[in-house]
């Protein structure tokens, strides 16, 4: 198995806890594999709290995304559209087995991706109508669609565009579950859960956000604005080109989500409160070769030992 096809991955097989159950593995059965376990799991668990992370596979990096039979060829558009077919299956399958053990309104279900898609030749997705592809801090790169259901709780069909990060997750799931966050430190994201059951009402508890390429501050924004920082030594993105260039670009995201018309000019005030904003959530967080007062060290397992297959 290799992450990215083309590329020197060593060969990965497919593990149950510390098992091997296929090596070398057939990729063509890894959404049916996910979505069989992840059902038996919900069956197994149906009289008790559970959590449940299903992070497909596909259609991932690959240069040919993988579908089983039944899906290769169903979509017009090529083994990228065939793996989105089969990704929604998957999707339908679990919403229904939590409908037939009348699970649905016990269950909160979040549906999301990890990035926007990058570029590719020839192009693998979309990222319309927003700006940039993945791996960049265009809102093409970091903002992603985002379905949440539980009936009961999140009215159905309701729409927010408020500002929030997967890292609300925790405090979200533990607040609604009625647990713990931590109690080692500070945790990063905010509860949302007056958000989800009141979204047309509720706003953002982020006061702002700051976009990291690496480990460079490049971009921030508030709830409308968003200025790309005028720094020319700034890393260059995986797409090649500058993020930011020598100068400050502001954008209305509310009227130019796909960031194409610059405004700076327009606003200096909104420039400055923004500069003022990305300086003051950045001495937290930390900025290059500047660490901030929030930064954590890394964690590392003080003997760390591969499994091997013999």
């Amino acid at each position: 198995m290799t992450a990215r096809d083309g590329q020197p991955w060593p060969p990965l097989p497919l593990m149950k806890n510390e098992d091997v159950i296929e090596a070398p593995v057939d990729r063509d059965l890894l959404t049916q594999r996910y979505t069989q376990e992840a059902v038996r799991f919900i069956r197994q668990n149906q009289n008790q709290p559970f959590f449940l992370y299903l992070p497909h596979a596909m259609p991932g990096s690959t240069a040919h995304p993988f579908a089983s039979k039944p899906f290769q060829g169903k979509s017009k558009n090529g083994p990228y559209g065939d793996s989105v077919e089969e990704l929604d299956w998957s999707t339908g399958e679990i919403l229904d087995v939590l409908d037939e053990l009348n699970l649905a309104q016990q269950t909160l279900v979040i549906w999301t991706s990890d990035n926007g898609a990058p570029r590719r030749n020839p192009p693998q997705g979309s990222n319309h109508p927003l700006g940039g592809w993945g791996y960049s801090v265009m809102e093409g790169g970091m903002r992603v669609p985002c379905l949440i259901r539980q009936p009961g709780r999140i009215p159905a069909g309701a729409v927010s565009d408020e500002l929030t990060t997967m890292m609300d997750l925790l405090p979200t799931l533990a607040a609604i579950s009625g647990a713990t966050a931590s109690t080692r430190g500070p945790i990063d994201g905010h509860d949302l859960s007056e958000l989800l059951a009141n979204p047309a009402n509720v706003e953002s508890p982020w006061r702002g956000f700051l976009y990291y390429y690496r480990d460079q501050v490049q971009a921030v924004r508030d709830h409308r604005w968003k200025l790309h920082l005028p720094r020319s030594d700034k890393q260059t993105d995986l797409n090649g080109s500058r993020v930011s260039a020598a100068e400050a670009r502001l954008f209305d995201l509310q009227n130019d989500i796909g960031e194409t018309t610059n405004v700076a000019a327009d606003h200096p005030d909104i420039v400055a409160r923004l500069t003022q904003l990305a300086k003051e959530l950045s001495e937290e967080t930390g900025d290059g070769a500047i660490r901030g007062s929030g930064e954590r060290s890394v964690g590392r397992h003080p003997n760390p030992q591969p499994q091997l297959l013999r």
